[in-house]
């Protein structure tokens, strides 16, 4: 076995995002995406969470958009990802807005190694779909939780619509997303994400359960337009848009998951 795959990382998932992550902060580049589902997700956050005066880690962070934004809300924040340019990214960016986040290439198993109980919350958005090992990560996730403290998920469900609307057409139609983000075989099924947060141990599943939509895994805004998509992403939770917008009337299911101890 590799040393990186023990490591519970993929080489070439880590070497894909590092070879774009100088367009990581850039609103209309590879990873809009992420800037326009920020605003929501932070207020999913923030609405079951108090995040002022809190220790919080967000694992695969990525190039900080979302460490930011919980930085920004009074939050003690830690940030924690293997990919070494992204987060030569996430650093400088931090020149520019002026907060204060501790970003570290480390895995979320090692982290657990040396914080194990230090965190209010947790947050790990769209990073279970990258690793060869996600139940490793959701054991190593409800390590660093504090007794009663809040983690929070976001990933993709394996059903043929996601991988329509998560692949074909986010990465080849509307071309949301560069080719090649997402393999479909690595998308998880709730009782999959279930039965992982059972043998975790200390991590309740029931909100969950209520959220997640079994069949697609993520929900479409009906706008007419991207303005009014952004202001119903306020709204609801959620925004898959492109120039033009895609629309399903499924919008009781937020596009990712919270889960809460």
């Amino acid at each position: 076995m590799s040393r990186e795959r023990a490591a519970n990382i993929d080489p070439s998932e880590r070497e894909k995002f590092d070879s774009i992550a100088t367009g990581w902060w850039d609103p209309e580049g590879p990873f809009r995406p992420l800037h326009d589902l920020n605003p929501a997700r932070l207020r999913y956050v923030a609405e079951r969470a108090t995040l002022d005066g809190a220790e919080v880690i967000d694992v695969g962070c990525g190039g900080g958009i979302l460490a930011e934004s919980l930085a920004r809300a009074g939050a003690s924040v830690t940030g924690i990802d293997v990919a070494p340019r992204v987060l030569a990214t996430a650093r400088l960016h931090l020149h520019e807005s002026g907060l204060k986040v501790d970003y570290r290439e480390q895995t979320v198993e090692d982290m657990a190694q040396e914080a194990r109980g230090r965190f209010d919350v947790v947050t790990c958005m769209e990073m279970l779909e990258h690793v060869p090992d996600p139940a490793s990560v959701i054991r190593a996730l409800a390590d660093l939780l504090k007794p009663g403290g809040q983690v929070f998920l976001s990933t993709l469900n394996r059903t043929p619509m996601a991988f329509a609307l998560g692949i074909l057409g986010a990465e080849y139609v509307a071309r949301l997303l560069p080719r090649g983000t997402h393999r479909y075989d690595r998308f998880i099924r709730p009782s999959e994400l279930a039965a992982w947060l059972r043998d975790a141990g200390n991590i309740a599943e029931a909100e969950m359960l209520r959220t997640f939509n079994a069949g697609i895994g993520m929900v479409l805004v009906v706008a007419p337009d991207r303005a009014e998509a952004l202001a119903r992403m306020e709204q609801t939770g959620v925004l898959i848009d492109g120039d033009r917008i895609v629309a399903t009337g499924q919008e009781q299911a937020p596009a990712f998951t919270g889960l809460g101890s």
